[in-house]
């Protein structure tokens, strides 16, 4: 069964953000059979994310994976509104990592919406409960961590806090294998599963490189082919986004208090310089032309 013939957990559902991120986060969604409203002030924004959307539903037509990507697109109505998630059954949220900017929306959501109205933000690290605790709502509060890019990627990380309706975690479960995906329960605690292992791990890897134990190519040659990894961990840095691991590193750092999850020096002149990674055009390759070549350290 291809996952546009799946009925949906949630009639509803609401994605504010529109980024890389949010406008998987709807696709996905919309392909369990719900209607979507993805919100977004940045008209240009939307409508890169539209034709991401349509670009990314030809290819998995192109390969089985979906039988009506037309109907998918249909489901998906974008606005630049936030009143417009208030009928929604589901709202996930999708916008820039900082805690401030998700406490602020949150506050002005949870008057949009509904009493019942589930609230599920995509932070990557920082604390659901401190989220929740921006809405009179925690019992309906949790986290659903898609991984990029969304529509192909089978992880949800779900993060349920002391306060979340268990009744509120079995529909997010329930949603997350509705579209073909694999849920793993986590709790409210920073990086929560695959970040707490992960970031460390790349934050290593960025020293190395520093450090000129060895070429760029020859560093993630050495963790494909040594460890079975099927992407070394500088060109991951780069599809990750390079700004955001070293957003996430610092969310650590004041965390733990631990010098290993301190961003390292490479990382933070990257960013100072905009070289993002795969976002940007470069990082730790060039991704300006039809194949990644490694750049000089």
């Amino acid at each position: 069964m291809t996952n546009d013939e799946r009925p949906s957990a949630f009639k509803t559902i609401a994605v504010i953000g529109t980024g890389q991120m949010g406008a998987g986060i709807a696709q996905a969604c919309a392909a369990t059979g719900a209607h979507v409203i993805a919100v977004d002030p940045d008209h240009a924004q939307r409508e890169r994310a539209k034709l991401g959307i349509g670009k990314s539903l030809a290819k998995l037509a192109e390969k089985g994976l979906v039988h009506d990507p037309a109907g998918i697109e249909a489901r998906i109505k974008f606005s630049a509104k936030i009143d417009d998630a208030e009928p929604a059954d589901l709202v996930i949220e999708a916008i820039v990592e900082d805690m401030a900017a998700k406490r602020a929306l949150w506050e002005e959501l949870d008057v949009i919406c509904p009493p019942d109205t589930i609230f599920a933000t995509n932070t990557s690290s920082l604390s659901v409960g401190e989220q929740a605790a921006a809405t009179d709502r925690a019992a309906a509060f949790l986290g659903l961590h898609f991984f990029n890019p969304v529509p192909m990627m089978a992880l949800v990380e779900v993060v349920s806090t002391d306060a979340l309706d268990p009744k509120v975690l079995g529909r997010a479960i329930a949603l997350v294998r509705t579209m073909g995906k694999t849920p793993v329960l986590a709790q409210d605690t920073p990086g929560f599963v695959v970040n707490r292992l992960l970031v460390p791990y790349l934050l290593d890897a960025a020293r190395a490189a520093e450090a000129k134990v060895a070429t760029t190519t020859d560093l993630d040659a050495g963790m494909k082919l040594g460890a079975g990894h099927p992407m070394g961990p500088l060109m991951l840095l780069d599809f990750v986004g390079i700004d955001t691991v070293v957003r996430i590193a610092d969310i650590f750092h004041r965390a733990f208090k631990e010098e290993r999850h301190r961003a390292p020096a490479i990382l933070t002149a990257m960013v100072g310089r905009g070289e993002l990674g795969r976002k940007s055009g470069k990082g730790f390759y060039d991704w300006t032309g039809k194949e990644p070549v490694a750049r000089p350290l």
